[in-house]
């Protein structure tokens, strides 16, 4: 999963260790996080985009498998050989 996660953390002054302190996690926790090698848990995403009062997608980007199904679900057309 990409992230902006480092970009976000220098926009607000932030070392990596006052980041993982707001967060409640372990500064090895976010060096991790922002070179790519952990993602993070729905709970830690949404902590960290209300910390930069930023939706989830802002700061990450899902990088499905190819023919994933990504995007809404598709929306269904009433059938037209029903009789109303």
């Amino acid at each position: 999963m990409k992230n902006k996660l480092k970009v976000f953390r220098a926009m607000h002054d932030l070392t990596q260790e006052e980041l993982a302190n707001k967060l409640g996690v372990t500064r090895q926790t976010v060096v991790s996080l922002e070179i790519g090698k952990y993602d993070p848990s729905i709970g830690l995403a949404f902590r960290i985009a209300r910390l930069f009062n930023v939706k989830i997608e802002d700061v990450f980007e899902y990088e499905g498998e190819p023919g994933e199904f990504h995007g809404s679900p598709p929306v269904s057309q009433p059938r037209s050989d029903t009789k109303s």
